[in-house]
């Protein structure tokens, strides 16, 4: 096996592509657009610089993994720094929080509250530190092939330790009582698509993971992973086609035998597949006999994550900003959870998150300007589709007042000078997610492990999947994971 074809430039691609291409494969990595990243894509205009999707970095050594596979220096490709406070969160009738991964500020801002709460807020770390062990090396670290792979005595005493059947919310409620810390506990579940009042309890890892691991800011935005990651990739000999939509992956006898690109077939040993998993099973394995059981109706009844709208928005004022990074809480959570989630409307009172990256790097703005990036979560498309341009403006005009009322930004929109939206329509046409979904299939317990989509696919030889669909999930870390197991899969075939 030597030549490999990678679908699709997202961070999963492109971290699949650079490990092949180390390996000592040639490696031809296709991108449907002008430039790479997927969702992890970047808006450069009049002089102001935004990234599209993801904001927060966590878990930097898994970042700093793929370069240092490669022989190469992290710190050359995505320069970081660790930031503090990480977080603020705002609450309508209360007092908002500061959160810091500094034990000390952390334990004086517990122990205001209550040392009640505070004795119980560090219980829940340790009971989730020893879970996320556990689902680590269990689950997240290594692929399933077979229905043993995941049906054996060891895998389900892990399991179980996981204590995986209550929700997240409930699960935090058990340790604290105050309802911000429970909200803060929580509501990052939305990081990856899920309801926190659903969400299995094991995704509360997250809040987790940005405590004691740290949250850190990239120079020049998450872009830079994008671009570092390219750029490694060409250093080692690896062939990049952007501007290059796949029609077709090609199947003979059971195996992958290369893709269709400008209706001409181009043969490869093996292909990874790193777009959207429900999104190829339908448009890039036309014939439903070679996709075995994800069907049309299978991909159809499968639960999707919510979506986003997304404003960057250039200002020509300097704000006064606490925190790189802040959240706001409807007054209401559950009711904009279940907008969200069950309801499928735009939610009357969103929840929303406002990440300020100019007041780290002045060289995302114009001098004395602001890059301001403004994320409401909202239902995916099957839920709620009439993204007309009248919606979006008065949507755009809603959440502006209310970040106008909310917020330090008191007079936003008299400063607006660039303004640029995204629905979940342009993550479909643009990135290629299925109904707008922005983080995938949705992470229940019935879509995950190995009832996720595997990272060997299982119906035809040679072909292997990663992303935010597939096995362990989404997140940059995890999609970057997915990477990491695609490859392992590829290898041991090979091997």
């Amino acid at each position: 096996m030597k030549n490999v074809i990678v679908i699709g430039a997202g961070v999963a691609g492109l971290s699949a592509a650079v490990r092949l291409q180390k390996l000592g494969y040639q490696v031809h990595l296709y991108e449907k657009e002008r430039q790479v990243g997927g969702k992890m894509n970047q808006i450069k205009q009049e002089g102001f610089t935004f990234d599209v999707g993801p904001t927060i970095v966590m878990m930097p050594d898994i970042y700093r993994e793929v370069f240092e596979f490669c022989d190469r220096d992290p710190d050359d490709y995505i320069p970081m720094e660790k930031i503090d406070p990480m977080l603020k969160l705002y609450f309508s009738d209360d007092e908002p929080l500061l959160f810091s991964s500094d034990l000390v500020k952390l334990t004086k801002m517990l122990e205001e509250i209550s040392e009640e709460d505070a004795q119980g807020y560090f219980a829940f770390l340790a009971d989730i530190y020893k879970r996320y062990l556990v689902a680590k090396e269990a689950f997240i670290m290594r692929s399933f092939r077979s229905f043993w792979d995941f049906y054996n005595p060891k895998s389900l005493l892990n399991g179980l330790k996981l204590k995986t059947f209550g929700d997240a919310y409930s699960s935090i409620s058990k340790f604290v009582k105050d309802d911000r810390l429970r909200k803060s506990l929580a509501f990052q579940t939305l990081y990856i698509g899920i309801s926190p009042y659903q969400g299995p309890s094991l995704y509360t890892i997250i809040p987790m993971i940005e405590l004691l691991y740290g949250v850190y800011f990239m120079k020049g935005g998450m872009y830079t992973l994008a671009q570092g990651l390219e750029k490694v990739f060409k250093e080692l000999g690896g062939e990049l086609h952007c501007n290059a939509e796949i029609q077709e992956i090609v199947f003979k006898d059971k195996r992958a035998i290369g893709i269709r690109l400008d209706h001409q077939l181009i043969e490869a040993d093996a292909i990874v597949c790193g777009a959207d998993f429900p999104y190829a099973m339908k448009e890039l394995v036309p014939n439903e006999a070679d996709r075995g059981k994800y069907t049309d109706k299978k991909i159809d009844q499968m639960e999707y994550s919510c979506s986003c709208f997304l404003m960057y928005l250039g200002l020509d004022k300097k704000y006064e900003v606490d925190a790189l990074h802040s959240i706001y809480f409807a007054k209401d959570f559950k009711k904009n959870i279940s907008d969200i989630f069950d309801d499928g409307r735009l939610p009357e009172d969103p929840s929303y998150y406002l990440y300020v990256p100019s007041l780290l790097d002045p060289s995302l703005a114009r001098e004395d300007h602001e890059a301001l990036y403004v994320l409401v979560p909202v239902p995916e498309l099957s839920k709620f589709s009439n993204w007309n341009e009248q919606t979006i403006q008065q949507y755009r005009n809603y959440v502006i007042q209310k970040i106008q009322k909310e917020t330090n930004f008191t007079d936003l929109k008299e400063h607006i000078v660039f303004e640029e939206h995204y629905t979940p329509v342009d993550f479909a046409e643009k990135f290629n997610a299925y109904r707008g979904a922005t983080f995938g299939l949705k992470p229940t317990l019935r879509q995950s492990n190995y009832y996720r989509p595997h990272n060997k696919f299982d119906d035809a030889e040679g072909l292997y999947f990663c992303g935010s669909s597939t096995h362990p999930g989404a997140g940059v870390p995890i999609v970057m994971q997915s990477a990491k197991l695609a490859v392992e899969e590829l290898l041991r075939d090979d091997q």
